[in-house]
């Protein structure tokens, strides 16, 4: 007899569908499986087999060929274990039922019968709802992801047995489900919060203009100066994340089996910071079958590179694409596959290789130079702010007065980036200032005549580019939205001038 299941496998960060079809014919048992099976896959022979077992169904399956369709394309991982297993129950007449063709099924299987959580269940989720699905059965420490996908029916499963039964209508399982708005309400307590940084208010006003306009920063200063304490709490201060936001992202992280156990959406804006040892496949995605990298797993949050320049040069350099175009595509022998990657980089670094200011290291200046020139200027024209960080004065320190808390900075934050969803409403691709292009620079960042001038005599001082030029606008209209301003006026644009002089200071 033949019995077709539907099924589900991840290419990229997005699903699509499989049509497991199990012939049980008859003669000595021998189980075959075809459609470009993977060796966890061609493994789910044995731990099948046991399972229906253990399971109570009988050992009367002879010649059994099992064909994962669409057979040009690979297939991988243990999530198949369940649909060819009610497959095979299915096919030997074991059970009846006319509702395989209504729900797709994933699932590892233990030897017991029990079902074991598998990755990517949301992009699967996703697709069989497109696909016009009844619903799905996942494992049930799965349920609350997909639960996530309205117009959908989850179903938990705890075991094999209870699957059968459910698609045979004798047992009747509650679909799982999840209320969106209270996910997003969940009051997350942060444990750290601007407040706690003493001093340093000039760097926090640049830190607040490039998550009201989601610029990238680059700050520059000693070592102990809390540049790591306050790229960490950048996030405390940025927009909350929206549902198409927080799917998009909870989909990259639970294709990598990121996800918490009973997990159902990620509503917090991620923080990525790798080891400086990180190589180009461990920052940008890579492996023989292309998988995300830490730059999409920052995507819609913030992707932290301390020590900048001891990151290898052909890391950062391959940066340069993600960074402008908000997406990184890798090409493997396996295939190519394109990833989303719109993070916030922030950067740290020292000045020098000692670490102390240039005029307190007993660096060499070649030293010094060769230090910097490992940051190269491509990329540093592709950070919006370059920020000076002192050491904070010692009367700061020991003061009781405590700054802003991150929430009061976070409402002037998403106030500016209000003002930017109703110009940009037209626009669904741009989300902030920084994805503008060179059209809406054109319409949205006018200048008057002494504000050109200025702009033209920065531009001549520092001796920019014309990548910089753009940069420098954009910030401005940040600025100017902060402010609440509709035209960018000459002050907005001198602050944001200040941003990219440090890197020419140094640099040259």
């Amino acid at each position: 007899m033949l019995a077709k299941v539907c099924s589900s496998a991840v290419n990229g960060i997005d699903a699509y569908p499989v049509e497991v079809e199990v012939n049980a014919g008859r003669g000595d048992t021998l189980i075959i499986i075809v459609g470009l099976p993977d060796a966890a896959v061609k493994e789910s022979r044995d731990r099948v087999m046991t399972a229906l077992i253990n399971s109570g169904f009988r050992y009367t399956f002879g010649r059994t060929t099992i064909n994962l369709a669409p057979a040009d394309v690979k297939k991988e991982g243990p999530s198949f274990d369940l649909p060819i297993a009610v497959g095979m129950a299915a096919a030997s007449e074991q059970m009846e039922t006319d509702q395989l063709e209504n729900f797709v099924m994933v699932g590892e299987l233990a030897l017991t019968g029990a079902v074991r959580p598998v990755k990517g269940v949301l992009p699967i989720a996703l697709r069989a709802r497109q696909d016009g699905k009844t619903g799905i059965l996942v494992p049930a420490e799965n349920a609350a992801e997909a639960a996530v996908v309205s117009g959908l029916r989850v179903i938990p499963i705890q075991n094999l047995r209870e699957a059968c039964s459910f698609l045979e209508g004798e047992v009747k399982i509650a679909p799982t489900k999840v209320n969106l708005s209270d996910l997003f309400n969940t009051n997350h307590d942060d444990d750290i919060d601007f407040a706690e940084v003493k001093g340093q208010e000039n760097v926090k006003r640049a830190l607040e203009i490039a998550a009201a306009g989601g610029h990238n920063v680059l700050l520059i200063g000693p070592p102990g100066t809390g540049k790591s304490m306050l790229a960490k709490r950048l996030s405390t201060i940025l927009p909350p994340l929206t549902l198409d936001e927080a799917l998009e992202t909870t989909k990259i992280h639970s294709i990598l089996g990121l996800l918490q156990p009973g997990q159902a959406l990620i509503t917090r804006r991620p923080f990525r910071a790798p080891h400086h040892t990180a190589s180009d496949a461990g920052l940008l995605g890579g492996n023989i079958s292309p998988t995300p990298g830490e730059i999409s797993l920052a995507h819609h949050g913030v992707l932290f590179l301390d020590e900048l320049p001891e990151f290898k040069r052909s890391v950062l350099e391959t940066m340069r694409q993600p960074l402008e175009e908000g997406r990184v595509t890798i090409s493997r022998a396996a295939g190519t596959m394109t990833f989303p990657s719109q993070f916030m980089l922030i950067a740290a670094m020292n000045p020098t290789p000692d670490g102390k200011t240039p005029a307190e290291s007993r660096s060499s200046p070649r030293e010094i130079q060769k230090y910097l020139s490992r940051v190269s200027s491509p990329l540093l024209d592709r950070i919006d702010l370059h920020i000076d960080v002192p050491p904070v004065k010692f009367r700061e320190i020991t003061s009781e007065r405590t700054g802003e808390m991150s929430a009061q900075i976070r409402q002037r934050v998403m106030a500016a980036r209000k003002r930017q969803q109703e110009r940009f409403k037209h626009k669904p691709k741009i989300t902030c200032n920084a994805r503008m292009g060179t059209r809406e620079l054109k319409s949205y960042c006018e200048l008057d005549a002494a504000t050109i001038e200025l702009l033209k005599f920065a531009m001549a001082d520092l001796n920019l580019s014309a990548r910089a030029y753009d940069r420098i606008l954009k910030v401005s209209r940040t600025i100017a939205d902060l402010a609440g301003s509709e035209r960018i006026v000459s002050d907005h644009v001198s602050e944001a001038v200040q941003y990219r002089s440090l890197d020419r200071q140094l640099w040259t």
